[in-house]
């Protein structure tokens, strides 16, 4: 059983741990919870301090130890809800607070448009960037050229880019350089006869998002966020795209 998705809950690994084997054992004592589980009586003991705050374990005295009960799984139900009207709200705080205020606040400098990022976190960052940000477009399209060396790498991160992207109803299209690159839904491909140095170009104006490999095949990311650059990267990829 995969539990990962609970952490999704706020749930910590070790707490994940003790709930799931409470349910296995029933209502059990501290020494035999940390047994089965493979940790220290102090450490279950503040863990399971945290999932009774958390109303995920509930307890009874019996005699001088408190015996430990797992609630009803449907608990965790009540958890991703919680967390869902949390979320919402915090939506729309952001949307109609927090970033009008924020942005009232910000510098227009420069150096403030182009972002550096590194590794497959920074890569994760800017694939989700490239969702976020066509989602909320109106032509709901963006365009890349990439590399057949950089293919491999591009999506180890975040496998399930392209299936959110479907789900977003996102179009792309896309110039690979090189042999390979598989079709997928709403997306269009053409090729370009080559090998080319290991990048990856998104144009999704006003930005753009370009990835490299440095040594060891470590990514390497900068983002411009430019209408007039955005523009001219469009223009030229039109352009291309028009000719092959």
């Amino acid at each position: 059983m995969n539990l990962n998705a609970l952490k999704h809950l706020d749930l910590s690994e070790r707490e994940i741990t003790l709930y799931h084997n409470l349910v296995i054992l029933g209502p059990t004592s501290i020494r035999d919870l940390a047994a089965k589980a493979g940790l220290n009586r102090g450490t279950t003991y503040e863990t399971l301090k945290v999932l009774v705050s958390k109303g995920m374990v509930n307890y009874l005295p019996k005699g001088k130890r408190r015996i430990f009960q797992a609630e009803a799984p449907e608990r965790l139900i009540d958890l991703a809800e919680q967390k869902r009207q949390h979320l919402e709200q915090t939506l729309i705080d952001l949307k109609t607070d927090i970033i009008p205020e924020l942005k009232h606040l910000k510098t227009d400098m420069v150096a403030g448009n182009v972002r550096f990022y590194e590794g497959d976190d920074g890569v994760e960052l800017v694939l989700r960037d490239i969702l976020s940000s066509v989602d909320r477009s109106k032509t709901k399209r963006y365009s890349v050229i990439s590399t057949q060396a950089l293919r491999e790498h591009l999506y180890r991160p975040f496998p399930n880019f392209t299936k959110q992207r479907v789900a977003k109803n996102i179009n792309v299209r896309v110039i690979a350089i090189g042999d390979g690159g598989d079709e997928a839904e709403l997306a269009e491909r053409k090729w370009l006869k080559g090998k080319g140095d290991a990048s990856y170009i998104a144009i999704y104006p006003p930005k753009v998002a370009m990835i490299s490999l440095a040594d060891n095949n470590y990514p390497v990311v900068v983002v411009i966020d430019s209408d007039a650059i955005a523009g001219t990267q469009q223009m030229m990829f039109d352009t291309l795209w028009a000719g092959l």
